[in-house]
């Protein structure tokens, strides 16, 4: 038979070969079935465009019969929970700047002695619209609570006041985002989305990449220790870690117009420790990968999940609670928060604390496990 011509056992052969490497490589075979079940179960069951029982808190100036069907109305409601009897203003500020609510509902004083005259009286609710997706439903659905609430209430004589428009003014005040521009709320985000992606696949393939040329012997010659050797590849990319960062603001600043009410500098020096993060998370890959194509696989397969439940595509609390709880162990969830904070509310050291230390917590447990692994590649 021809050499040219199309042969069977020539064929099968090298099908059984690739079958017989796809069974050698594990962790590749491995990637190729738990991304896709990851993705499946994410966009399934986690992903949710449509939030629900988002954090609210209630100041109340009047206390009558009408203010607790509101709040009994609100409490009904699947979109917002109750978790807050606000007792000032300031409570208020503080609740809504550290992202503690979702939204606030003011029910002023004389309040039912103005709904009992016809006079439509206020009803103000302040919302954290630092991203519209995650407040937009709600909205609409307050809306249509302020008109209906009030109806078992307004029986007999009192029926009047149950006509369109509704009993009440309802005034929302979007806080720190009130045009709802997308780009305040994805732009900021970027930088921990690139970050994150880079500097995880980039150190990913450090230690990878010298066994494959054949330098770490030359490396392991040497008297430098482990922890001395994972340091020294970290800090240069902390520096490229930094002209991305840079990059990003600049953009945000002159091309997307993204405010920054916030210090800056105290934006970049929170940055040291993200950055640490995801290039000590990098570095633990490379130490458990035999080569570079697992590393880039390990490297994307814990990117996924990042960017999904981290609340930069989709709203953090639109998800359930299993995924929340997953969400916060990765940095990139309490970073987005930390810089929307300062970009966009003006938040300070004090206000940003509670989302740094599980960053710094994640970055110590990396540097450790990384540490004890390239260890045990010396050994």
């Amino acid at each position: 038979m021809p050499r040219h011509s199309f042969n069977l056992r020539r064929f099968w052969a090298v099908v059984v070969k690739e079958f017989i490497q796809m069974r050698r490589d594990r962790v590749t075979f491995g990637m190729m079935v738990g991304i896709p079940l990851l993705q499946l179960i994410l966009f399934g069951y986690a992903i949710n465009m449509n939030p629900k029982h988002l954090p609210t808190a209630v100041f109340s100036a009047d206390n009558s019969i009408f203010s607790r069907t509101l709040i009994w109305g609100l409490r009904n409601s699947d979109y917002f929970d109750l978790v807050r009897v606000a007792e000032n203003e300031e409570e208020i500020h503080s609740l809504l700047k550290l992202g503690r609510v979702q939204f606030v509902v003011h029910i002023p004083e004389n309040f039912s002695r103005r709904l009992l005259r016809g006079e439509h009286p206020g009803l103000l609710l302040e919302a954290d619209a630092t991203d519209p997706a995650a407040t937009s439903y709600a909205l609409s659905a307050l809306n249509t609570l302020a008109i209906s609430a009030f109806d078992r209430d307004l029986q007999g004589p009192l029926s009047r006041l149950r006509a369109t428009p509704g009993p009440v003014d309802l005034r929302i005040h979007r806080h720190y985002n009130p045009e709802s521009i997308t780009q305040y709320n994805i732009v900021p985000g970027l930088m921990g989305v690139v970050l994150t992606m880079t500097m995880v696949i980039i150190t990913a393939l450090a230690i990878t990449r010298e066994r494959e040329r054949g330098t770490m012997e030359n490396l392991l010659s040497t008297p430098v220790r482990p922890g001395e050797v994972m340091i020294g590849k970290i800090i240069p990319y902390i520096a490229v870690g930094y002209v991305q960062v840079l990059l990003i603001l600049l953009a945000a600043r002159f091309l997307f117009d993204v405010p920054a009410i916030g210090s800056v500098p105290l934006l970049l020096a929170v940055m040291l420790v993200f950055i640490g993060a995801n290039l000590a998370m990098g570095i633990t890959f490379s130490t458990l990968a035999s080569n570079q194509l697992q590393a880039v696989q390990m490297a994307f397969f814990y990117f996924l999940p990042n960017i999904l439940l981290s609340g930069f595509m989709f709203p953090f609390r639109g998800m359930p609670v299993w995924a929340q709880c997953l969400g916060e162990i990765l940095p990139l969830t309490h970073f987005l928060r930390i810089v929307r904070g300062i970009l966009l509310k003006g938040n300070g050291l004090n206000d940003i604390m509670p989302e740094l230390w599980p960053i710094a917590l994640f970055m110590a447990l990396m540097l450790s496990v990384g540490i004890k692994r390239f260890r045990q590649t010396l050994d």
